[in-house]
């Protein structure tokens, strides 16, 4: 699977891309077809502190997968983000195996 990481409003540091390599490519073992993954990290302009955004678009066969959280760090917000997704990714598994 390739994964495309992008930071809006700021450079993200080696530490941060690894981190969302190895929490994206984990999500190859809840289903293996999985094309490619968009990673857009994001810093809001509000006055709170939960303002880092993390955005994943995964392409499978047939589909786009996606998710979009908003917390007081990026981990914790693409934690969140593969989270969903894992569930996306599982119910979309059965609605496939069930369509062949």
């Amino acid at each position: 699977m390739k994964i495309n990481t992008q930071s809006v409003h700021f450079d993200a540091d080696t530490k941060l891309l690894a981190f969302v390599e190895e929490k994206v490519s984990k999500l190859t073992t809840y289903f293996e077809n999985i094309v490619d993954a968009d990673v857009t990290l994001r810093l809001d302009k509000s006055s709170t502190q939960d303002n880092k955004i993390a955005e994943i678009k995964l392409r499978v066969k047939g589909n786009e997968l996606f998710a979009k959280k908003q917390c007081l760090s990026f981990e914790e917000s693409i934690d969140m983000c593969v989270d969903a997704l894992k569930t996306q990714l599982t119910k979309y598994k059965g609605k496939s195996q069930l369509a062949v």
